[in-house]
């Protein structure tokens, strides 16, 4: 175990992960500015104009995301004409507009800019590794216990 403060930053999984996050998120902020979206919302259309009819409770598992946010995320959608729930008995289901279906090129190529960007600092294989080593990472954690949840205690 690390003693002193630069090896104890450099080796602390919640001080290397934050900084891993703030640095890819304004790369993602960047590439994504064309589609007038932050990176999220983006990422919540594309599994719904991937998957119409998905549920909010699946894109909350896929998102990695408390089921608050992801209603949040779905409300901005809607409100921008980008995205529709539709009810099928206690079921909803979101489908992507006709004009959120419009942004599916925006989005491709802004998604392929951000992949490209991060790919020419790290190398393709080793980008796409972390992304994986760190998905399943997360996915772990939560898995034994470190639910997502917001902070009021509702999710």
């Amino acid at each position: 175990m690390a003693t002193n403060t630069k090896d104890i930053l450099t080796n602390c999984l919640y001080f290397t992960a934050n900084s891993l996050s703030r640095v890819i998120t304004r790369m993602a902020e960047e590439s994504f500015r064309p589609t007038g979206l932050s990176p999220s919302h983006v990422f919540l259309l594309m599994l719904a104009i991937e998957n119409p009819g998905v549920g909010p409770k699946e894109m909350s598992d896929d998102l990695q995301l408390a089921p608050s946010t992801v209603t949040r995320f779905v409300d901005t959608l809607v409100s921008k004409g980008l995205l529709e729930r539709k009810a099928a008995g206690k079921t909803v289901g979101l489908y992507p507009t006709p004009e959120g279906m419009e942004l599916q090129p925006v989005i491709t190529e802004a998604w392929q800019a951000f992949h490209h960007k991060y790919c020419d600092v790290l190398g393709e294989t080793e980008g796409d590794a972390l992304a994986v080593t760190l998905d399943t990472a997360a996915r772990k954690l939560e898995s034994a216990g470190y639910k997502l949840t917001c902070k009021c205690g509702r999710d």
